[in-house]
């Protein structure tokens, strides 16, 4: 059985909620990734923030990334996975909620994430496929 932890990225950081849009934008270029977790103060994930979200949300809107908190984007909660559950599990949680890139836990703390560039790597072309299809339907 292929679990979370054995294909997910480690190592993920968290752009804490009070911190900007604008200093979350370099930490990803920094990094080199499209998305952060969002982290609150008490180190429990808010939600993930990713390119996209900056561009529409915040530049798009007209907003200043320099004024607008990271955690202001944070909507509802959270879709994780643990980090024991199974590529099935990965698999239904991403296409179910429709997200691309899935943070890792374990009990409440971050140990990092799963994106479908992690899926298509580790799983048989066929479930990769399947995935990719139903991300790319409304």
């Amino acid at each position: 059985m292929t679990t979370a932890r054995q294909i997910m990225t480690e190592g993920a950081e968290c752009v804490g909620a009070q911190e900007t849009v604008l200093d979350a934008a370099k930490k990803m270029t920094r990094l080199g990734v499209g998305a952060l977790p969002i982290c609150g103060t008490d180190d429990r994930l808010k939600g993930v923030l990713t390119d996209r979200d900056i561009v529409v949300k915040v530049l798009g809107a007209g907003k200043d990334p320099a004024q607008v908190k990271a955690g202001d984007l944070a909507q509802g909660e959270a879709v994780t996975i643990g980090a024991d559950d199974d590529a099935q599990e990965i698999l239904r949680t991403m296409s179910g909620h429709k997200v691309r890139r899935l943070p890792v836990i374990d009990g409440h703390r971050l140990v990092g994430m799963v994106a479908l560039a992690d899926v298509a790597r580790s799983l048989p072309d066929a479930k990769a496929g399947d995935l990719l299809e139903s991300l790319s339907t409304d």
